[in-house]
């Protein structure tokens, strides 16, 4: 189906679903976009099978989406995967890539000793909960004060994201 020319939101990501497949049950990743279009509702822009998920993979789903009508995306939610920036940027050059805070907290807590992950993970909480861009940038100046001592890159990759 034709796409609308401008979705402000579009979250792209992956999930493993069981299909029934020569008698027996496999997990399949099925892949989609999701669409916030300009009134706020979600549209599901495409689902697609497909054997994994790299760069190449990503960057013909976006010129499917851009085929169908898609002229601009203002912020692709996405997971950390290693190309899917430039693969965006490739097809929508104006676009703002965001890494969702599921895999922004996963990744934080690479580095986190276990008995800091409660800690951690509440001083993290306070930067993504936060009501105003301020209040997240105080939280996480007051995040990096208690932990940057230990964990320097947690902050650094909050702040660049």
């Amino acid at each position: 189906r034709q796409l609308d020319a401008l979705y402000p939101i579009v979250y792209m990501d992956c999930i493993v679903v069981k299909v029934r497949q020569n008698g027996s049950v496999i997990n399949k990743a099925v892949f989609l976009a999701l669409g916030i279009n300009t009134e706020g509702q979600k549209e599901l822009l495409g689902m697609w099978l497909a054997e994994n998920e790299g760069e190449k993979f990503w960057l013909s789903v976006l010129t499917e989406l851009k085929n169908r009508g898609l002229q601009d995306i203002l912020i692709a939610c996405v997971d950390g995967l290693k190309g899917f920036p430039d693969a965006i940027n490739s097809v929508f050059p104006q676009t703002h890539i965001q890494l969702c805070i599921i895999h922004m907290v996963r990744n934080s807590l690479k580095y986190v000793a276990w008995k800091d992950y409660k800690a951690v993970t509440s001083g993290l909480k306070a930067v993504y909960q936060a009501p105003t861009e301020e209040a997240a940038l105080m939280a996480l100046d007051a995040f990096a004060g208690e932990w940057d001592n230990k964990y320097p890159q947690i902050s650094k990759s909050w702040r660049a994201h």
